[in-house]
């Protein structure tokens, strides 16, 4: 990569997928982590994106994520880092914001996992709030 290598890899890989939706990608691969990949997965639970496709690469492994199928829009509107490597961002369980009225999803990552927001406040965990979407 050039001067811009990223401490925050989820902010990268939020990028790419902003990046993709806005110039109508329907998919995007980036290197391969457990957290990216916690993360790709519940936004496909959440309807966000169609499909998580890991692969095994000579250097490790490839994350894909497909972010829609050729002939249909994406459903992501937006989407946005809110914890950051220089600023973390904490809610307890009673704390964590709903997005556009429960349309959207907010990922945190809590002691039993990544989850939800509407996963962590019914497990009655907090955490750490990674991103919002919808």
């Amino acid at each position: 990569m050039s001067n811009m290598t990223s401490t925050d890899p989820i902010a990268d890989m939020l990028t790419r997928i902003r990046n993709a939706v806005s110039v109508r990608k329907s998919e995007v691969v980036m290197p391969h982590s457990k957290v990216k990949q916690g993360i790709a997965e519940l936004l496909k639970k959440s309807g966000f994106i169609t499909d998580v496709v890991v692969t095994d690469a000579t250097i490790g492994k490839t994350l894909k994520i497909v972010i829609n199928d050729e002939n249909e829009n994406a459903r992501i509107s937006e989407i946005v880092r809110i914890s950051k490597p220089g600023r973390r961002e904490y809610a307890a369980a009673t704390e964590i914001p709903t997005v556009k009225r429960g349309r959207g999803v907010v990922i945190v990552s809590t002691s039993k996992g990544l989850l939800t927001g509407q996963q962590a406040k019914k497990q009655g965990v907090g955490g750490e709030l990674i991103c919002k979407v919808y």
